[in-house]
């Protein structure tokens, strides 16, 4: 079975983010891969466990800001079971939404937490491409996560290094295995990217 949708899962997955590339929405001979529902599940699954613990930071800093929680509680359904809706895509959308506004009240922390949220549900649309961009589809959840406590701890890469250590800790063999199908994560994305390769090199 394979799995391919338009997304909103590029955006928001570095640190300045660009607008959403729509080019790799479709699958060619030599780039397709296979990606079954249930382990499309899983990938999602593992995003939202990663982006959780980020979320309080988010809403310590904008506590009637309810949109990346709603983001992280699509995710969650839809790695339970839910269908991949419409509204799903939208709550990504709503995190961006929020990742930016935290981003340009000076709450950096908290718009990378959003971001977290916002990767969590964009997982739910990676593309069954074999290409390295893909790759943040399945870690940017964690890695956006990390970079929100680093940036709550005063910028101190050790607390980022904790949240990517738990993040390898936690990632099912199902995420591994789908991971490895995948050339390595890509250069780029600042911090988040570097992020991003460090757990992505401890996965395989």
């Amino acid at each position: 079975m394979t799995v391919a949708s338009a997304t909103p899962a590029d955006a928001g997955l570095v640190e300045d983010p660009a607008p959403v590339q729509k080019d790799d929405a479709m699958p060619d001979d030599s780039t397709a891969t296979e990606l079954s529902l249930r382990e499309l599940r899983e990938v999602a699954g593992y995003a939202v466990a990663c982006a959780q613990p980020a979320l309080a930071i988010f809403e310590r800093e904008r506590p009637d800001d309810r949109r990346p929680r709603a983001a992280i509680d699509a995710a969650r359904a839809f790695a339970e079971g839910a269908e991949r809706t419409r509204a799903l895509r939208d709550s990504a959308w709503a995190a961006q939404r929020a990742a930016q506004e935290a981003r340009d009240a000076g709450q950096a922390a908290a718009s990378d937490a959003a971001r977290a949220a916002l990767a969590a549900a964009g997982a739910a649309f990676l593309h069954p491409l074999a290409r390295a961009t893909q790759v943040k589809h399945i870690l940017g959840s964690a890695a956006h996560a990390a970079r929100a406590f680093e940036l709550a701890a005063g910028d101190d890469p050790a607390a980022g290094a904790g949240h990517i250590a738990q993040a390898r800790a936690l990632a099912p063999p199902v995420v591994v295995e789908v991971l490895v199908r995948y050339p390595a994560a890509p250069r780029g994305g600042g911090r988040v990217g570097e992020l991003i390769r460090q757990l992505d090199a401890s996965l395989r």
